[in-house]
Order: C-alpha cells, then structure tokens, then sequence
C-alpha cells in the first residue's frame, strides 16, 4: 500500500514543479515510510511513498515498462498478478524485471489497453504515463477501496492518493495559495446530512475524486476524460430462490467456496498479514479463513469499557475458537479526544463516523505487529446485512395504504413530541423508498439543517446524491436498490474512507476479501428471500459460513461498532466539546450559538443530539485545520518497532 502522486503538465515544464511536488509527496509519507521516488520528463511529474508489501527488494516505483515507454505509480494490491503474469507471458511474450504486481498491470495495458482494468482483481489506483502516445492514463478499482484525487488548472492536471497533497500543489497548477476560501456549500450541505461528502466532490470546490470503477485519459492542455468500466449491478435469477435442498444447498457452497478463494488470495503477501476481528460475523469469517493459510495468525479487537458498547468479549471468545493469538485495545474517552484533531488532519475530508477513532487506534496497536490486515468491510452491502433493509418488509402495510392518505400520516407524524416512539414509522412510512432512504447514515433531517447551516439551500437534497442510481436500478426489488445506493454512497462515502484514512495513517495495510470481483459475482445474484428474512439478515452468508464461524457467532444480531458519545457528550466530553464550538471561526457557515444549545440540550436531555452534534464538531475541527489553520495537530514521524 502506497501514496502516489501525478502532475501533468498543460504546456510548461515539468522540471519546474519538482519542488512542490516533493513538498506534495512529504504530505502523505505516512502512506508509504519504506522509500519515495520521483520521476519526471518534460510533460510528467510522478512522486511515490512505497509501503513494501510484494517483491520488497524491487519493484521499485516510479517503474519503467517497455525500455522505458511506459511509467507507472501504483496504489493497491493486484490479487491474481501471478495469474495475469503467466498469461501475458504465455499468450504475448511479456517478459517482466521484478516479480510484483505493479509489473503485471503495466504490462496489461500495454498489450489490452484500458480494457485491462477488467482483469484486475485487487484493489488499486494507478497512473500510467505513454511517453509515445503522450497520454496519461489512471484507474481506481471497482468499488473505491483506495482513494484518488484530482484538480485541474490552468498550468495542467495532478492526481494524488491524499488530497491534503494537491493543497501543496495547488499554487503550481494556477489554483492559489492551496488554502480554501472557495469552500462547495452544496457538500458541506450533504456532508451534514449525511455524515461524509459523496463523491466526487470534496470540500474543496477545486479538488474533486475520481469515482470508482472509473478509468481516466488526459493529454497535456486537454481535458481530463471519465470512463466508468463497472457498475455493480444485482441480477436476481427471475425463477427466484432455489427451493430444492440440494439447490439450496449448492447456492450456499458457492458462496463459501468464493469467499474461501478470496481470502486465500488476499493473503498473498511477502510480509507479515493479521486481520481485524470484532464479535460480527464477517471478520470473524475472514479471521477463521486466513488461519487457514497462516496458522500463526493475530488477531485484533478495539472497545471501550463502558457496558453495551464493547465486543471485546466475544471478540476474545472467537478468537479462542478459531485458536488465533488475540490483541485488544481499549479505548478511553481522553485518548478521543486527545487524538481527534490528528485524526481529521489524515482524514482530509470531515466523516463523522465516531467509529473511525478507535479504528485509528486498533491500526496503530496492530502496526506494531503486522504489516497487513484483512477485514470485513463489504459484506453487508452485498449480502445484505444492515437492518434497515429488512425496513421494506416492516414497511410493506404502508404500500396498501392509497397515496393521500399515506401524505395524511406522514402530516401527522410531523404534530408528534420529538423521540416519540411511532413518529418515524410514520414519516417513513408515508414515503416512497427514493424520498425515505438515502444510505445507512442518517443525521441532520432537512427541518433541523435549517436551523443551523448558515447557507441552507432547500433545493438541496440527499436526491441529488441518490436520484441517478434509484433510475438505474428502477427494475429491482426493494432491497437490491438499497444495496445499490449503498455501494455508491455509504460503502464508498463511510466505510471505505475510514478504513483506508484510518490503517494508512498508521501505515497499515487493509484488505477486504469481500470486496472481490468474484465474490461480488455471487452475491449479486441472490433472490432476495437469501438475503433479508422477518428474523434475519444475510441469510444465504449465514448459511454458508456455518461450520467455518464459531456457533455463538453465526446468528448473532448486527451491532455495528457503537461509540458511547451519547454518554461521554453528556459528561467527559461536554467542555472540550463547548471549547471547539467556541474557539471556531466558522459562524459564517454554522450557527455557532445554535449548535451550543443543541449541546447544552443533549447534556440536559432527554433529546439525544450526539450523532449531530459529533458531525458539527469534526467539521469544525476540519475547518480550524484547513481553514483557519489555527488547529496544527502535530504529525508523527512514522516509526515501528514490533513488538514479539
């Protein structure tokens, strides 16, 4: 895993942003502290932070292809690289000078052009340069596992694995002094609804990402041209679920024998590779599965003290099942909010996930380690494993109800005390599934963002974000079309950022073995009665771990990982949290007073504000970073010493 860098210039001499770039590629050595390297010639910058994973004597980057016509930086991991190695040396002659990964996509595209991203399996963006054609050509994986940046200006195009690094080079691309006075009011409008900026925008207007499973081309002076490659669609047989035994049965094994397949994959590495382990039964799968290939495995856990908000127990009590060697870190409300400032410096776009800081802190445990970690991220979005897809089920009498009457109650919700139970039943009901869902977070409501954004625009909505995959995906059921939003704004949006931002700030590598091609493959055919039941979730997945998870995992109700901020809000965090509200200077965009009263009604209760205002705070803390830049967190040196 790695940071990468790019700049392409638009008629100037690349030799001339050397400087920038290297400041550039310093911003995110935490990415890649094992060696740098840059490479420039008179169009082309490339700077690269290398974590040594793979062939760690070589395949060093910028790497050069095809006596030297090809340059590449590469971010990721390429899982079947020695299957595509032997077939472009058996079908085309390729011959290769390192033994990596990074070799085995150069030389794809130099013999199956942009076509060769469908090969991929892994996780990955790239940047290749074709100094004959004189074209740049990047790609990003299929579900945004890894991250890529771009902007634009007038002296050319630079794309970046951190976009605090196109902050630095702003200045050389023509776009000011890198700072951000051109704040996108319609991202931070969805970032509060929705607790992450959606792709592709980021809060810098200048700054923007390219989507996943997208490939771009870009000349010198031209436009940046976007090709999606992948679309994740949910293609349900229309017979539905098999109802022969042996069907069934033959349904569940495949799925067992895939997911198998990609952990065992997923474990290719010339370093050392653990995996994260909480009491769900999706890291638990993955945990049971790698000790399949390493029998020394570790394993490692993160919770807090506080009663209901741990699973460090049957975290323990699986990994005694799987007989794995298990570390635990807990987590103390002082550390949070010691290391929160810090966290949203190597977040570089607020997320206000509470659980990406004891993330942050199980990565650092575990880097002193490991190398390499697989975890579970992906399997809820494409096996169905959140609760609020089984909403279309407890919802269903709504849809008998004719649509005036279904407004009336959605009207009456509105007269209903605040917290009453019953009252979001009724709203949600009342709504259609494209007005109702728009991703598993839910935080500022359009009413309550009135009352606190400065800028609060109406003709906003979270349909702005949604409205194109709800069209795509009009044929489906009910829960598929869930998923599909899923996928393209929680899974990418949440999940992924922190999972990513949170284990490269410790330079660790994270692997999701669910988030595979071929796994993908198999889930998204499930008719949905193997996906969403009255008494469960992931049924098809259940069924086929049983025997490879410990049984007091297999039917276990979905937690989540709950932070207790609700708790720490009302006590141990209340004046730290006024200090931040206080000491900022982003009243321009937030009604500083109104989120003041918002946290003096939480301490008071009996109104639970903490999601909403935990978002405030990291965007406020966001905004002291890159805004203000009055809050300077002090940046590690990246140093690792294992512990045995």
């Amino acid at each position: 895993m790695c940071g990468l860098l790019g700049l392409l210039t638009a008629g100037a001499d690349a030799a001339d942003r050397i400087e920038p770039m290297a400041r550039a590629l310093r911003c995110q050595r935490h990415r890649g502290p094992d060696e740098s390297g840059t490479w420039n010639d008179a169009d082309v910058v490339f700077g690269f932070n290398r974590l040594s994973i793979i062939d760690v004597e070589n395949s060093h980057q910028p790497l050069h292809y095809a006596d030297g016509r090809y340059t590449i930086v590469f971010n990721g991991e390429i899982y079947n690289y020695l299957e595509l190695r032997a077939e472009l040396a058996d079908r085309h002659g390729a011959t290769f000078a390192t033994e990596g990964d990074t070799e085995a996509i150069v030389a794809a595209y130099h013999h199956w052009g942009p076509d060769a991203v469908r090969r991929l399996r892994g996780m990955f963006t790239f940047l290749i340069w074709d100094s004959q054609e004189r074209v740049l050509f990047g790609a990003r994986d299929p579900f945004g596992i890894k991250p890529l940046f771009f902007a634009t200006g007038p002296a050319g195009v630079a794309f970046a694995s951190e976009k605090k690094s196109l902050l630095e080079i702003a200045p050389a691309l023509g776009l000011g002094d890198g700072t951000t006075g051109d704040l996108d009011a319609a991202a931070l409008q969805h970032y509060l609804l929705l607790q992450y900026v959606p792709e592709p925008a980021t809060l810098h207007r200048a700054i923007r990402r390219v989507e996943s499973g997208t490939y771009v081309t870009v000349r010198p002076g031209g436009e940046i041209d976007h090709e999606r490659y992948f679309v994740p669609t949910f293609d349900a047989p229309p017979s539905g679920a098999p109802t022969n035994p042996h069907a069934v049965a033959a349904l569940h094994g495949r799925i067992a024998d895939v997911l198998r397949d990609s952990v065992a994959k997923h474990m290719r590495a010339d370093v050392t590779v653990g995996a994260f382990l909480s009491g769900g039964i999706d890291s638990t799968a993955i945990a049971a599965l790698a000790k399949e290939h390493n029998p020394d495995l570790i394993t490692f856990t993160t919770g807090f003290e506080r009663e209901g908000y741990s699973e460090v127990d049957v975290a323990a009590e699986s990994a005694a099942a799987i007989g794995v060697r298990h570390v635990v870190r807990t987590v103390k409300p002082d550390e949070m909010m010691e290391a929160l400032p810090l966290i949203v410096w190597y977040l570089d776009d607020p997320v206000a996930d509470p659980a990406l800081v004891p993330l942050w802190f199980i990565a650092r445990e575990a880097r002193q380690h490991v190398k390499v970690v697989l975890s579970g991220e992906g399997a809820d979005e494409l096996f169905g494993g959140y609760t609020i897809y089984r909403e279309p089920l407890s919802l269903a009498p709504f849809e008998k109800v004719p649509g005036a009457l279904r407004g009336l109650l959605g009207r009456a919700s509105t007269r209903l005390p605040e917290g009453m139970r019953g009252k979001d039943l009724l709203r949600r009901g009342a709504l259609s599934l494209e007005q109702r869902y728009y991703g598993n977070a839910r935080i500022f409501r359009d009413d309550q963002l009135a009352g606190v954004l400065r800028r609060y625009d109406p003709r906003r909505s979270h349909t702005d974000v949604t409205a194109a995959h709800y069209r795509d995906s009009a044929a489906w059921d009910p829960v598929a079309r869930m998923q599909h939003v899923d996928l393209f704004t929680w899974l990418r949006g949440d999940i992924l950022v922190k999972a990513d931002k949170m284990t490269m700030a410790n330079s660790l590598e994270l692997r999701v073995p669910f988030l595979d091609p071929e796994v993908f493959g198999v889930a998204s055919g499930l008719p949905l009665s193997q996906k969403i039941t009255e008494n469960t979730t992931k049924y098809a997945l259940r069924r086929a771990l049983d025997g490879i998870v410990p049984a007091h995992v297999l039917n276990r109700r979905k937690l989540g990982f709950p932070v207790p901020i609700r708790h720490w809000l009302r006590d141990e965090m209340y004046a730290w949290a006024r200090d931040i509200i206080c000491d900022s200077q982003a009243d321009h965009l937030v009604d500083l007073l109104a989120v003041q009263r918002m946290l003096d009604a939480h301490r008071d209760g009996p109104v639970d504000h903490s999601r909403r205002i935990w978002t405030l705070l990291v965007f406020l803390l966001w905004h002291g970073i890159f805004v203000e830049q009055r809050i300077r967190p002090e940046i590690p040196e990246p140093a690792y010493p294992v512990r045995l």
